[in-house]
């Protein structure tokens, strides 16, 4: 598409000193990322060194509990001081039940225990708890995979300049500047940095970035024209109605921006539980400290007995498994994803995907190719063969995307030797040519009165229709059409075998366009010729309406559905060729542009939820066995710890489970 072109060639002219402060901030960005987990790979590797020290030290030398303490401290603050820090916090934030404070209650009564009379030391294991655990959350870390929510991406539909006539000279200026009212002149290939209305010129303009809708649309004198379309046929100038702030642009990017404080996020697995599980762990230890010793009539005498069971309870509770396992099988459901080329941004993202009730389309580049060509050749007075010919010829020259439809219909036009004269391209009515003997418009309407042809449309077309007249007798017309995808019609139903119960929908096309490809693919309902705003309001009425339990996906590709990919549970970007802020709006990706990942995706995602709650439930097992053992007595710090790091062990080899996707997603 050769405007397509031209037009990032311009803008790539416009923005070098945008661009690059913004990839500047992202590297950075990406760096600060990159030295966290490197950082954590140093303390774990340090720590696991420091302890084998400690080991070493307390079995050579003879020294005092304090002393050893002291020893095994250096590895332990090393390795948990961030755990501890995050603990604190929470409890000064008054939200202390969550997995930090387990950690931390967990290992600081392991220190302690060794002060007790008459009860072994456990500082080994206290060190080696927070050690799991970090190495829990590193693998955590690298799943989670870079934030979601720079919207840097946006500004390319945010123009950077506006050519305003002042004084009888024309000015470049920030279009934020310019006041409404004011005249402004907009080149070919512009971006047009506000809102106005047409006073001179006429043009056809590519609002693709806008409402999505594939077709340009014509304009001429006193028709609106909104902020970010390109301008791609004709100079145009125009007057301001709205501010810049005010203008289609500046609400779009607004709109992605505060999407994403709107939306309910689903919460990580591990903290959901641990702030249901901590508080009962605690509260059970507490009591098992206080309770069997008031009872016995000799307080004093059991408490310290009490108290190591208690600690050790505390100790056992620990749930490392969980903690490592569960971030881990979503690691590899997410690792399994990506290889079949979807790509999820984060594990709580899985938890919505596998809950999908609702799927929302966008048509054009989701459901369709997004790029024209021609469905029909409906002939009056001459054959098919010969409309489509001449039309191609006519319309060799033209920059506009359904002349490239009409070349691609007709390849072979460059070599069969037509002589193509006067060549006159009739702003917002088509192009006029002498081809041989013969003078051929090709056109809209408007083209067809002007030249006093009788033209017609048939009732089933959908689509755009070109008409053509051959010495101002009408010939024929042509309907171009945007493709469906192969695979969309299969996309739609695998959905519905996935059990989803609503299809959807939304499109900026016109409404006989997306009736006929909601039938064709059997969708549940389609709403069209929605503005971004309106797909928003649309989307929110949608979200009201789903089941409870059950979330909302939305599938699309432009930058017009930005906001809703921010609002919808799951926003669904297709890759291939979306625009960078739906990709940097969405949840998950998917880098081929095939709908049919979307059920694939579900399956990934319930598959990868199965095997977590398998592993929830084994660590879960386990520990109330030793957990149980412990408050009579039977069981030692380190059985504990090994239960612990065997059931790890195991888990986490179920986990590993996940990354294997088989061919049919299963």
């Amino acid at each position: 598409m050769s405007h397509e072109h031209h037009h990032e060639h311009h803008h790539e002219h416009h923005h070098e000193h945008h661009h690059e402060h913004h990839e500047h901030h992202h590297e950075h960005h990406h760096e600060h990322e990159e030295g966290g987990l490197k950082k954590q790979l140093f303390l774990i590797a340090a720590t696991a060194v420091l302890l084998a020290i400690a080991v070493f030290i307390e079995k050579k030398c003879n020294l005092t509990t304090w002393q050893l303490l002291l020893v095994y401290l250096v590895p332990y603050l090393l390795i948990g001081h961030e755990t501890l820090g995050e603990a604190a916090e929470g409890i000064a934030h008054g939200d202390a039940f969550d997995e930090h404070f387990l950690m931390s209650v967990a290992t600081l009564g392991a220190l302690f225990i060794g002060f007790l009379p008459g009860a072994e030391t456990a500082f080994p294991e206290a060190v080696f708890v927070m050690l799991f655990f970090q190495i829990g959350e590193l693998f955590e870390g690298i799943a989670e995979g870079r934030s979601r929510d720079s919207i840097e991406h946006l500004m390319d539909i945010r123009p950077d300049i506006a050519h305003a006539e002042r004084e009888g000279s024309v000015v470049d200026t920030d279009p934020s500047s310019v006041a409404v009212g004011e005249i402004l002149v907009v080149r070919p290939g512009e971006k047009v940095p506000l809102d106005g209305v047409i006073l001179e010129g006429a043009t056809s303009v590519d609002t693709k970035a806008l409402t999505g809708e594939s077709v340009p649309r014509e304009l001429a004198p006193g028709d609106e024209i909104l902020s970010g379309c390109v301008n791609l046929t004709g100079a145009v100038r125009i007057r301001t109605v709205k501010p810049f702030g005010e203008s289609t642009v500046s609400r779009i990017i607004d709109l992605v921006e505060h999407a994403g404080e709107r939306k309910s996020r689903s919460e990580a697995f591990i903290t959901r539980f641990a702030k249901v599980y901590t508080p009962v762990v605690v509260f059970a230890a507490i009591a098992l400290a206080i309770l069997p010793p008031l009872f016995s009539g000799h307080f004093a005498d059991t408490f310290p007995t009490w108290l190591y069971r208690a600690l050790l309870f505390l100790v056992v509770s620990c749930p490392c498994a969980l903690v490592i396992s569960v971030p881990l099988t979503f690691f590899g459901g997410i690792g399994g994803a990506s290889r079949r080329g979807i790509l999820v941004k984060g594990a709580g993202f899985m938890d919505s995907l596998a809950k999908v009730g609702t799927v929302v389309f966008d048509k054009t580049g989701t459901l369709t190719h997004g790029q024209f060509a021609v469905e029909a050749v409906h002939p009056e007075t001459c054959d098919g063969h010969r409309l489509l010919h001449l039309a191609a010829h006519v319309e060799h020259f033209s920059t506009h995307p359904v002349a490239a439809a009409l070349r691609d219909a007709f390849p072979d036009e460059a070599t069969d030797g037509c002589q193509v004269s006067d060549v006159e391209e009739m702003a917002g009515m088509g192009v006029k040519a002498r081809v041989g003997n013969d003078l051929v418009r090709v056109g809209n309407p408007r083209m067809m009165e002007a030249a006093g042809a009788a033209w017609h449309n048939c009732p089933d077309d959908v689509g755009t229709i070109i008409h053509v007249a051959i010495n101002g007798e009408y010939a024929g017309h042509i309907v171009i059409n945007d493709k469906v995808k192969e695979d969309s019609e299969e996309a739609v139903a695998a959905i519905k075998r996935v059990g989803v119960k609503r299809t959807v929908m939304l499109t900026g096309d016109r409404k006989e366009v997306a009736a006929h490809v909601a039938e064709s693919l059997g969708l549940d309902e389609f709403h069209a010729e929605l503005l971004p705003a309106g797909k928003v309001e649309h989307l929110e009425t949608l979200l009201a309406s789903k089941e409870p339990g059950s979330t909302l996906a939305f599938v699309g590709d432009g930058i017009n559905d930005a906001p809703v990919l921010a609002l919808a549970d799951v926003g669904v970007a297709m890759g291939g060729l979306g625009s960078d802020a739906a990709l940097e709006a969405a949840d998950i990706v998917i880098m081929d542009d095939k709908p049919t990942k979307v059920a694939l995706a579900v399956r990934i995602a319930r598959r990868t939820i199965r095997i977590a709650r398998q592993n929830v439930w084994f660590a879960i097992g386990v520990k109330i066995a030793v957990l149980l053992l412990a408050s009579i007595g039977i069981a030692t710090m380190w059985m504990a710890v090994f239960a612990d790091v065997g059931v790890t062990v195991l888990a986490v080899l179920n986990a590993m489970r996940a990354l294997k996707v088989k061919k049919n997603g299963e």
